[in-house]
């Protein structure tokens, strides 16, 4: 009986992940890498008598596989890719391979354009607070196969990026949460917004009866394609707008969570994330948690107590009465906005990077209204100096995060806040959005 050879394109946390979990289950497994793979992937592999290549793809030893584990990162448009197409071999994601074993165990997806780290982090703060056995898993870094492979959990909560749906079969979310959609990562996309909402609405092309359904009722793009949708899951929307009969709302400064009997009330000046977009992201999590018969005490204590993540949104240090706020991981436009959202005091805007289409248009008015200075830092800043020339006063260039902070604390007065929220990819000066937080925030520490 010949072994089911299956092909992994891309050696990073999810090519990896995948080849260990098909290893280990029988699979004959081999790995390419177009790319160089890091040391500490390249010793897993090794480890595991794993057959890899890398800064190579062979065809021949590609299109002899039966499937193709494709990573996230790797567009349609890559040859390679092509030619696995046009010999009709079926591709699928790591959270596909991953859902194949999982057994018993639950699973938790969350998605989105913005906001799915913070509710993802925050719907696993509040599983551990309850004391549920459970895994941090999906876009969020750590391996969903690989997590299947060497430490099965009764219960997964994932973090799943658009890219992953698309190639999902059978992939079934016990409760999937969609916060919003806006246009993001339209490049991989044909240039069709319409192709990118297809893709997250993915999440739930599979779910049945048992399963929840937990989107923004106040997000149009959701609700219009909602209404040519006949699903068969059961919905729980939340909203800032109305009363729902099942779900989530905000009513004054009051959050109301229901799903069946069990009625959670807890008010917003307790929630430990600040800001209208987290509001959603905290009721998305809390309605999650009930569904898991999560006791509301324990909700309760763990929204109060949630510390924000790593680049979204983090307090650095306050210098001489000027605030440093770190949201790198805004690499959309969109993120900026949610930033700029929350800011109650005159700022100092850090933005650029390398530029995905980005429409600058949408953050005018809260850049007219907040913004006293722009400081760019990017290779090319032409785009941003465009947009902004009109409406803010001052607007400097940059080519590190060394001198875009000191830049930054020249032009901010006591009581201003610096906040670095690119709305850019980081690859022009970066090695990735974490490399770029963490400078600003070492920059930060040596004024």
């Amino acid at each position: 009986m010949k072994k089911h050879r299956l092909v992994i394109l891309g050696g990073g946390e999810s090519g990896v992940g995948a080849a260990l979990l098909g290893k280990q289950k029988g699979y004959d497994v081999f790995l390419s890498d177009g790319g160089t793979i890091k040391p500490v992937y390249e010793k897993e592999l090794i480890d595991n008598q794993i057959d890899f290549e890398s800064a190579k793809h062979s065809l021949e030893l590609i299109l002899n596989a039966d499937e193709v584990m494709k990573s996230p990162g790797i567009p349609e448009k890559n040859e390679v890719v092509k030619a696995i197409r046009a010999k009709g071999i079926p591709v699928i994601s790591e959270v596909e391979l991953a859902y194949r074993f999982k057994g018993d165990s639950k699973i938790v997806a969350i998605t989105g354009s913005n906001g799915k780290s913070t509710t993802t982090s925050l719907i696993y703060h509040i599983c551990k607070t309850a004391g549920l056995d459970c895994a941090l898993v999906g876009n969020i870094g750590y391996s969903f196969a690989k997590q299947v492979a060497e430490d099965p959990k009764p219960l997964y909560v994932a973090e799943i990026s658009s890219f992953q749906l698309d190639d999902i079969k059978d992939f079934r979310a016990d409760v999937s949460v969609l916060l919003n959609i806006t246009e993001d990562h339209l490049d991989r996309y044909e240039y069709k917004f319409e192709n990118y909402i297809n893709s997250k609405f993915k999440i739930i092309q599979n779910q049945t009866q048992n399963d929840y359904f937990i989107y923004c009722e106040d997000d149009e793009v959701i609700m219009n394609k909602l209404r040519l949708l006949t699903i068969h899951t059961n919905p729980l929307p939340f909203s800032m707008k109305h009363e729902v009969k099942k779900g989530g709302y905000i009513k004054g400064d009051q959050m109301m969570l229901r799903i069946q009997e069990e009625r959670v009330s807890m008010s917003i000046y307790d929630f430990a994330l600040k800001g209208k977009h987290n509001n959603y992201n905290t009721m998305a999590a809390g309605i999650a948690a009930t569904t898991l018969g999560i006791r509301k005490e324990k909700i309760r204590e763990a929204v109060k107590n949630f510390h924000s993540l790593e680049h979204r949104m983090e307090f650095v240090a306050m210098v001489r009465g000027v605030e440093f706020i770190n949201d790198s991981k805004a690499t959309n436009v969109n993120s900026t906005w949610y930033a700029l959202e929350s800011m109650t005091k005159p700022t100092v805007l850090v933005l650029g990077g390398t530029d995905k289409g980005n429409d600058y248009t949408l953050i005018e008015d809260l850049v007219k209204e907040k913004v006293k200075a722009i400081v760019c830092m990017g290779l090319d800043n032409s785009k941003i100096i465009e947009a902004f020339k009109d409406i803010v006063p001052v607007i400097v260039e940059t080519d590190s995060a060394k001198k875009a902070v000191n830049t930054s604390f020249k032009l901010a007065a006591k009581g201003d806040v610096v906040l670095l929220s690119p709305a850019c990819a980081s690859f022009d000066l970066f090695k990735n959005y974490e490399d770029r937080g963490t400078q600003f925030k070492e920059a930060v520490k040596e004024l």
